[in-house]
């Protein structure tokens, strides 16, 4: 997201709020995201902490939340399998534990306690069918069933959201193949360490311009369930492409088909594009994804030249 809409959603949320509001972020000490929203929140001028109890330790956030006393709660945490999601196959208590259990333990605990939880959750719970065929641009809508349960991970994610759904005071962000500039996590970071790589087209969700957005929804208090994720959808080599053109021009790669992919792996992948027109309605100024990527593929190559 440019500097300008930025500024303006931070100006936007400061003259909303009578006062600067304490969030409680679950993942905001180690995880990723979560500590990439505990800065965003500060730099807005509000109270991020990152929180200290588990999901799955119901006595733990409740003396959190009366310690802290926060005005909304962000959940970023949640297992995703080290190296990856294959991790889950061989350790689906863990995986439902926090996945599962976890995640709809502290919706019930902030819906208890009147409390504002924004999940961030997962895109990657439906692939291309008959409806939505691959390079044809129809993106899954909020409103249509999840119909990929091809993976352990993804299959607790779709029950964890067919229940927080029913707590009217969550707002669920389905992110899916998140990048930013900092090149040692996410999609990008993956792929240009594999030798191979499948070339599917898939919505993908860069995280500085998506966000700012989820700063924004969690202090307007938005509910209801968005794909987060920008407008479009790129295939797997025209990420590189990019990548190649404004990053390492060195860089090269080949491709294999799903099935050969398949074979390397304990779970099948979550092939395809969501909507964004949702979001749209709400962020008419969302770049998409062809717009974002270059962008941000220019703003890492600035930081590589320093």
């Amino acid at each position: 997201m440019n500097n300008k809409l930025f500024f303006a959603l931070l100006i936007a949320c400061a003259s909303s709020q009578l006062h600067a509001e304490t969030i409680l972020i679950f993942g905001g000490e180690k995880g990723w995201i979560g500590q990439k929203l505990v800065a965003l929140f500060r730099q807005a001028g509000h109270n991020a902490v990152p929180a200290k109890s588990r999901l799955e330790n119901r006595e733990d956030i409740v003396a959190e939340i009366k310690t802290v006393k926060p005005d909304a709660i962000i959940n970023a945490a949640g297992i995703i399998g080290k190296p990856n999601v294959d991790w889950c196959e061989t350790h689906k208590q863990e995986t439902i534990r926090v996945n599962v259990i976890g995640t709809i333990n502290l919706a019930d605990i902030a819906y208890q306690h009147n409390l504002h939880l924004t999940n961030i959750s997962t895109g990657c719970i439906y692939e291309y069918d008959a409806q939505h065929p691959m390079w044809s641009g129809i993106g899954f809508t909020e409103e249509e069933a999840p119909n990929f349960d091809g993976s352990f991970y993804s299959a607790t994610k779709i029950l964890m959201e067919k229940l927080i759904l029913n707590y009217p005071n969550v707002l669920n962000l389905r992110v899916k193949m998140p990048l930013s500039t900092d090149m040692d996590h996410g999609f990008v970071a993956k792929i240009i360490k594999y030798e191979k790589v499948v070339n599917i087209p898939n919505s993908l969700c860069i995280l500085d311009d998506m966000l700012p957005l989820a700063v924004d929804m969690t202090l307007r208090r938005l509910t209801g369930n968005y794909n987060f994720v920008n407008p479009g959808a790129l295939s797997h080599n025209q990420v590189l492409e990019l990548y190649k053109k404004y990053i390492d021009p060195s860089f090269t790669w080949k491709n294999f088909s799903i099935e050969e992919h398949n074979q390397i792996l304990k779970a099948r992948r979550a092939n395809a594009e969501l909507s964004a027109a949702k979001l749209l309605k709400l962020y008419p100024e969302l770049p998409p994804i062809k717009e974002a990527l270059i962008n941000l593929f220019k703003k890492i190559a600035a930081q590589n030249q320093k």
